[in-house]
Parts: C-alpha cells; structure tokens; sequence
C-alpha cells in the first residue's frame, strides 16, 4: 500500500482553492496506461489494479502570491483526466493525461508555467441541492468538440471507518508530475485532507477519456466527492 504524507509548500508559486469535486474513478490494465505515461515513471497500481480518475471541479480563489484573486479570472470550471505513477525515488503523485479549463489565460499558463496538457473548453458546473452537474466541451487545441460530462449526487461525509486504504489512494494525493523543457519534473501540493463525501453517479459521458487515448470504460465507476480544500501549489524541481 503506498503511504500520501501531506508536504509542506513553504514558497508556493500558485494559490487555489479546488470546490464542488467529483472523483471518478474506473479500471484499466496497467498496460494501457504504461503507454501514456512518460519515462521515468511507473503506473501504480492498488492490489494489482491500475485507476483513471475523471475529476470536474470549480476552481475558485486562483492567484499567485502577493495578487488577491480576480474577477472571473480566478473562478472556472476545471476537469483533469489522471492516473496515478510513481517516480523512480519511489515519490507518488498524478500524472496527467488532460486538464480541460473554462477560462483560455488559464488554459494558456498551465500549459506556458506548467507544462500541463491544457485545453480551453466550454464548461460549466451547476449546483441543484444535492446534485452538481459538469459540462464540458473542448475547444482547442485539438479534439474539438471532445465531451467530459457529469451529473454527481453528493451523498453524506464519509467516517473514518469508511475511509479505506483505496479511497485514500485514489484521492489523497500531493504531488504531480510534467516534462518540462524534456526533463521529467515534480512539484509539491499542499492541502489538508480531502473531506470525502459518499456520491452517487446520476449520469457520466466520460468522452475526455477517449479523446485522450483511452478506450472507453466498460463498467460503472468508483465514485466520491468532497467540498473541496484550499491549496498551494510549489515550483518545479527536476526528478
């Protein structure tokens, strides 16, 4: 089982806060996903199976240091497509296959600052009482039209009896990795624990998942949700 320990980001580069979170989560056979990640990196597994995660979020209070967030800059959909790796240290964290934003500055400094493989969407996230619905449509660059579709039924806080060793794997995870300038490349996320809610899938179109290279899902999906938590995020090193 591998062990998240929550790091401490003493000079973070970006503030964020990460509501209204969905985590789908299903299968795949590590091979599949060995194929998309990069040098340097295993996929991990969770007795022996490997996970994708489709996650739609609303990111809100988004801002580097010393500028108080925006005006509609700082607020907007955001969907990331991931699976989970490690590097050849042993250190844990995400690797993106997408990260889908409903704001083009966004979609352009994640991939100028950060490397990340960042599209512009049309997006949204509604909240009606206990259900929460995810839409998203890309725009560019490339897959147009490539839908990642949610609706989510948050159901009530998860116990700590509940919280088994998979949940935490799939959702408890504090690091992310990119090849920057074609070099593998880390950075440390900060945030307490996620506070994890039971949740119901009432529809999803995991579309993303395709037009990331994946086939598409041949079973229901592993579902949570949480509130959200407040992060921060630090600066690349090299692995």
């Amino acid at each position: 089982m591998v062990t998240m320990q929550t790091p401490r980001v003493e000079r973070p580069v970006m503030y964020q806060r990460w509501a209204e979170v969905a985590f789908v989560h299903w299968r795949y056979p590590v091979s599949v996903l060995q194929a998309l990640v990069p040098e340097g990196l295993t996929v991990e597994t969770y007795d022996g199976v490997a996970y994708v995660g489709f996650t739609p979020l609303l990111m809100t209070d988004v801002r580097v240091p010393g500028v108080p967030a925006l005006p509609w800059i700082s607020e907007f959909p955001e969907t990331n497509v991931r699976t989970y790796v490690r590097d050849a240290q042993g250190r844990s964290g995400l690797w993106f296959l997408s990260l889908d934003a409903g704001r083009l500055p966004a979609m352009l400094g994640g991939r100028a600052g950060y490397w990340l493989p960042y599209y512009w969407s049309d997006m949204s996230v509604d909240v009606e009482g206990e259900r929460r619905r995810y839409r998203c449509r890309r725009l560019w660059p490339g897959t147009t039209g490539a839908r990642g579709d949610a609706d989510v039924d948050f159901g009530a806080p998860l116990t700590e009896a509940e919280r088994d060793g998979l949940v935490d794997f799939l959702t408890e995870r504090y690091r992310l990795f990119s090849v920057v300038a074609g070099r593998l490349a880390t950075a440390e996320v900060e945030h307490r624990r996620w506070p994890l809610h039971h949740a119901r899938p009432a529809e999803v179109n995991p579309g993303l998942l395709q037009a990331d290279g994946l086939p598409a899902p041949d079973h229901d999906p592993l579902v949570h949700a949480s509130p959200g938590v407040k992060v921060r995020i630090g600066m690349w090193t090299w692995v």
